[in-house]
């Protein structure tokens, strides 16, 4: 489907991209690679991770935090598992999702010393994979680029990512994630998965095995599950996913290729206010299938409609009246072809060419008359939809050459990518009854509210020297890169029968981020065997953001005519340092970090969040002063046997506001702010992982407790703390006939059924909430029980 017109060609020259960047190695060998660290360059050395029992590796030798988590991790959470959830176990990380397999990409989010998902940098196998944001304008979730058994390994920077990493967005540090490479021995591996809600998903992954150099593999996985609301029909939320990955290697030589293919199809959850809890409970579904008495609420407020109106009734409010909470679709392709090349002695280049497509929809039934396009009214229903639709078209290429010579390491590396997104909001009046919105609608739709194109242009520069003495007891690394970000959107009049009015359009406006001199240090010192201590900084500058309900460009033409010439980006300078310990039984990291963040963008739309694009709402942004953030991790892996591994993680952040804030909208009202914790933002963090393996037996527990988070910026309304537990079990018998293994699994999310509060919608936040009527956050999963039979030939 076109939505509207694009300008350029950009598919055909983005195949051409992929295709060349092998080639360019011979003559361009010096663009960008994915951190300055070697570990993160090398997928050689994370290839083979899944076949230790380890879960989380402290990053020794670094001039920064890093926690690396391994496959091992994920077996206390059902297969299937968000990469990204998996993470919360980790220092100073808060991931959430109302779902157990954390797939629901509205209530995705990600929380790292103070920075919220959009704030930090994602990459796969050294390739950006965006901001994370949930209405996707320049990447996707790794839940959409890599099925979560192909993972070889997750880095997480949790405050300083490093020079070589590819992503605007990366103000507090950056998640690095490596996919497995093909196995050297042919094998098929397959796994049923059946569980709670309706739950139901198949893996099938086979590997060619290593002949003269060439492996590969081919994977894919069906998923579906319910949501667990209460509602009676259309709560089903499905995956289908491919992942192919390609390797030839010989002497100096490496090309890899990888394609992943994504369609998902999502049911999803209501936003819940404190006062919708206390009326209506956690569960708090749409009317469906009953279609006739959700006609006759609508009618209440549609005054031509034939419907005969029946007004809600307590606990009911004529605001909770929906028949779903609506289906989002994402269709995805991303491929990259990526070489490394051995030039010399101690002289190595990569280069890789990446492309990515993304079509995408959310589609809700809303209150609004449908005539049908007669003459008569006698058919005429309450109900409309809200049609809105994405695209991302984006290529680029990365690449690095890394020359070592003495006690020096020089890297020079690139990065340019090119896109063009789409952000569109349609009202459809021809429904003439119920049915599956799990659909990419055709047709014309009669009228747009908004209709908004943009073209992003990225380039980045970095070069960097590591310094190693004393036999490599101590290390230094200095450098800087050079980011240049530009955005052009443009109002387009869309497809509908009727174009969008001016009140409601998205504006046409320019908007650049630039800073050719972000500097990055770090100094290492190994004071005795296995003892390190670490220090680093760094400066950083993010992007404008996009998307419908993030970006500053999506207001309209008159917010933006005052608006967009006083806008600054948001930029962040990081201190960290501190100590860690590895041995055989024992690795021990300590660290502690000051973060200011300046310019922060804050956005305001006075309506709630199902409401937010009707007349007399719409966004704004204002630069709303600094944060700044004071805090200490702690990480803990014990390992006194080797069938006991026990990993426990602390952290105590303050994060706080550095100015009262003067908030404007018809008129400015000062709110006292300085000095409150910054929304969304939890003090104390503590997580703890056994694993306990015994012949074929293992059995995990992860639990993890999660602080006091505010929603407004005066701290007069947020959530207590909540704990939950995680527990799987499994056994792995001995090979039998032509079975290499067979492996039962039983995991229990949520072991204690706690009801909590999940993620919170950033797009809503406010300074304050007297009433608890703001819609703000999706209500967390209860108890759910998954079993799994796997195989492997």
């Amino acid at each position: 489907m076109t939505y509207f017109s694009r300008r350029g060609l950009r598919s055909g020259r983005g195949y051409a991209v992929l295709m060349a960047s092998a080639a360019l190695t011979a003559f361009a060998p010096g663009a960008h690679a994915q951190s300055a660290d070697p570990q993160f360059q090398n997928a050689d050395t994370t290839a083979d991770a899944d076949t230790t029992a380890d879960i989380v590796v402290v990053g020794a030798g670094e001039t920064r935090s890093v926690s690396t988590l391994l496959p091992a991790n994920l077996d206390a959470l059902p297969p299937g598992t968000s990469i990204q959830k998996a993470l919360n176990m980790l220092p100073g990380v808060s991931a959430q999702s109302i779902d157990a397999l954390g797939l629901n990409e509205q209530s995705m989010s990600l929380q790292v010393r103070g920075f919220s998902t959009t704030h930090l940098g994602y990459t796969l196998d050294g390739m950006p994979l965006g901001d994370g944001a949930y209405n996707n304008y320049n990447g996707l979730t790794i839940s959409r680029a890599l099925i979560s058994e192909n993972l070889g390994r997750a880095d997480l920077a949790t405050g300083i990512a490093g020079l070589g990493i590819a992503s605007t967005s990366n103000l507090g540090g950056a998640v690095m994630y490596t996919s497995s490479n093909p196995s050297k021995d042919l094998g098929l591996k397959i796994s049923q998965t059946v569980g709670s809600e309706n739950a139901l998903r198949t893996f099938v992954r086979l590997d060619t095995g290593e002949y003269e150099g060439l492996s590969a593999y081919v994977s894919g996985q069906y998923a579906r599950q319910d949501l667990f609301v209460d509602q009676g029909a259309y709560t089903r939320s499905t995956s289908k996913q491919i992942n192919a990955k390609i390797m030839y290697k010989t002497d100096g030589f490496r090309l890899t290729a990888f394609a992943d293919i994504s369609r998902t199809n999502q049911a999803d959850d209501a936003y819940l206010s404190k006062e919708t809890l206390g009326r209506r409970g956690w569960d708090l579904g749409g009317y469906a299938p009953d279609w006739q008495t959700y006609l006759s609420r609508n009618a209440c407020a549609v005054t031509t409609t034939p419907i005969k109106c029946a007004p809600s009734v307590l606990p009911e409010k004529s605001g909770d009246v929906t028949y779903t909470n609506g289906q989002i679709l994402r269709n995805d392709e991303l491929f990259y072809l990526a070489t490394d090349i051995d030039i010399a002695k101690g002289l190595s280049a990569r280069v890789q060419g990446y492309r990515h497509t993304d079509k995408g929809a959310g589609n809700n039934f809303t209150s609004g008359l449908s005539t049908q396009g007669t003459a008569t009214t006698a058919d005429d229903l309450p109900v409309q939809i809200r049609d809105t639709r994405y695209t991302i078209d984006r290529d680029g290429i990365l690449g690095s050459l890394s020359w070592r010579i003495g006690f020096n390491h020089f890297e020079a590396g690139v990065w340019t990518e090119g896109n063009t997104s789409s952000a569109a909001r349609y009202i459809r009046n021809d429904v003439k009854g119920p049915f599956d919105l799990g659909q990419f609608f055709g047709g014309q739709p009669a009228t747009a509210q908004w209709v908004q194109e943009t073209d992003w242009t990225t380039r980045q520069f970095y070069l960097q020297d590591t310094v190693s003495l004393l036999d490599d007891a101590l290390s230094f690394d200095f450098g800087f890169k050079g980011a240049y970000s530009r955005s052009d959107a443009r109002a387009v009049p869309g497809v509908a029968k009727a174009a969008p009015p001016a009140s409601t359009q998205f504006a046409t406006g320019t908007l650049m981020a630039k800073d050719y001199f972000l500097p990055e240090a770090g100094v290492r010192w190994e004071v005795a065997r296995g003892h390190e201590l670490f220090a680093s900084y760094a400066e950083n500058i993010a992007m404008y953001q996009g998307g419908f309900k993030l970006g500053p460009q999506s207001v309209t033409q008159a917010i933006w005519n005052v608006q967009g010439s006083t806008l600054k980006p948001e930029t962040s300078r990081s201190v960290e340092g501190g100590y860690r310990y590895v041995s055989r039984m024992l690795q021990v990291s300590l660290t502690g970090y000051w973060v200011k963040f300046d310019d922060r963008l804050l956005q305001y739309n006075p309506c709630p969040t199902n409401q937010q694009q009707n007349p007399g709402c719409g966004n704004s942004f204002h630069n709303a002063g600094s944060v700044t953030a004071r805090g200490v991790e702690l990480g803990v892996l014990l390992k006194p046997a080797p069938w006991i591994t026990w990993y426990n993680a602390a952290s105590l952040n303050k994060t706080t506001y550095d100015q009262d804030l003067n908030f404007c909208t018809t008129t400015c009202v000062l709110y006292a702010t300085d000095g409150k914790q910054q929304v969304d933002t939890p003090k104390q963090l503590f997580s703890s992982m056994l694993t306990l393996t015994q012949g074929g037996f293992s059995a995990s527990v992860l639990g993890k407790y999660t602080g006091k988070r505010y929603y407004t910026y005066t701290n007069d309304q947020g959530f207590g703390g909540y704990a939950t537990v995680d527990l799987g079990l499994s056994y792995s018998f001995n090979d039998f006939g032509p079975l290499k293994n067979t492996k039962l699994s039983l995991n229990v999310t949520n072991l204690t059924d706690k009801r909590y509060a999940s993620n919170f919608d950033s797009s809503v936040f406010a300074p304050s909430d007297p009433t608890g009527s703001i819609l703000v956050f999706h209500s967390s999963a209860p108890r759910q029980v998954f079993g799994t039979l796997g195989v492997a030939f």
